[in-house]
């Protein structure tokens, strides 16, 4: 019986010893989790709205973070937010970045840059937000200066030279006076390129016709306004209007008027052409620029920059059905794509 009592004693401090340092191993792996997740660097993407464009810019923007050492997962976090083209939606996401004290916000197109600006002003916190996909950073508001920003902002623009989109329409449609533009009325980014257009139009011997929208479905309202009246549709960076390129193209064509993009990812939906920007390079010079900042740069020591190059992007199944020929100057150093077109 004693033999049994000590055997049994025995086996009770081994198996407690056991627990015990099942126990230990527990709450030291637990805790290891939680210091590995509290060391992430949170960040915050917003987006206006999915399309083409912006996605590419946000797909440029976090693989530079990934190339500079930055990845989700392992030592950073981000979190996106679409606000799907709802602008009350943009001042929310931009708030609750705020509220959960992210390291750093970036803010794809003006209407989430101007929400994300307006969040960190108003809380008066000062995180630094990274812009790509803005047009004119000034006059939105967000910076004093591109050289110097003298925000808590800073990032790239997507401003395009109206002359060359015109230079391009020119020469692809030689004939055309009327130019039509639809925009969204309460963007501020087209409303900056629309009176861009006006100011330059005169230069080329165009006429500009504008119908304005407040959301995607007034699109074909809107451009059954101005077809009988243009000879050619100009499609400005309107994040509201490129999400609608397939059916633009598609009601333009039916009546053999073309489609000019602002941008590559138009001509890749249908438009005929475009002397453009590349988006994804875009968003990977903003991913360079919050490395900096992530690294313990100031925000106001590095400037706001455009886009260093355009290209010219055809979309020969958009040419042949408008019966539009490319000419051997053009073709031999445009990019050709097929493809979005009904």
């Amino acid at each position: 019986m004693a033999g049994k009592k000590v055997s049994i004693l025995v086996c009770s401090i081994l198996v407690a010893g056991i627990l015990g340092g099942c126990s230990a191993n527990s709450k030291t792996t637990s805790s290891s989790q939680k210091e590995i997740k509290g060391d992430l660097i949170r960040i915050g993407v917003t987006q206006v709205i999915e399309h083409p464009a912006l996605d590419s810019a946000r797909e440029g923007f976090t693989t530079a973070l990934k190339d500079k050492g930055y990845e989700d997962g392992k030592n950073i976090k981000i979190d996106f937010q679409n606000a799907q083209g709802d602008m009350p939606t943009t001042q929310t996401i931009a708030e609750k970045f705020v509220n959960d004290d992210v390291k750093l916000i970036a803010a794809i197109a003006t209407p989430s840059a101007q929400a994300a600006f307006n969040a960190t002003q108003k809380t008066k916190k000062n995180i630094p937000i990274v812009i790509t996909a803005v047009t004119d950073p000034i006059q939105a508001g967000l910076v004093k200066a591109l050289d110097k920003p003298g925000t808590n902002v800073t990032g790239t623009s997507d401003a395009v030279s109206i002359e060359g989109q015109f230079e391009l329409i020119k020469k692809l449609i030689p004939n055309a006076k009327n130019i039509g533009i639809v925009y969204n009325t309460s963007e501020a980014n087209s409303e900056i390129q629309v009176n861009n257009a006006k100011k330059v139009a005169t230069d080329f011997g165009f006429n500009i016709v504008t119908s304005g929208i407040t959301n995607t479905n007034e699109i074909p309202q809107a451009l059954n306004s101005i077809l009988e009246k243009i000879d050619v549709l100009y499609v400005p960076t309107d994040n509201m209007v490129a999400a609608a390129i397939p059916t633009i193209t598609q009601q333009c064509y039916s009546k053999n008027i073309p489609v000019i993009g602002s941008e590559s990812a138009h001509v890749k939906g249908g438009a005929v052409a475009t002397a453009g920007i590349d988006y994804y390079k875009l968003g990977y010079e903003t991913g360079l620029k919050a490395v900096e900042i992530l690294g313990g740069k100031k925000i106001d020591e590095i400037p706001v920059t455009t886009a260093k190059e355009t290209s010219i992007v055809i979309n020969e199944d958009a040419a042949k059905k408008l019966n539009i020929k490319i000419s051997e100057d053009i073709s031999s150093k445009a990019e050709k794509v097929t493809g979005g077109v009904k």
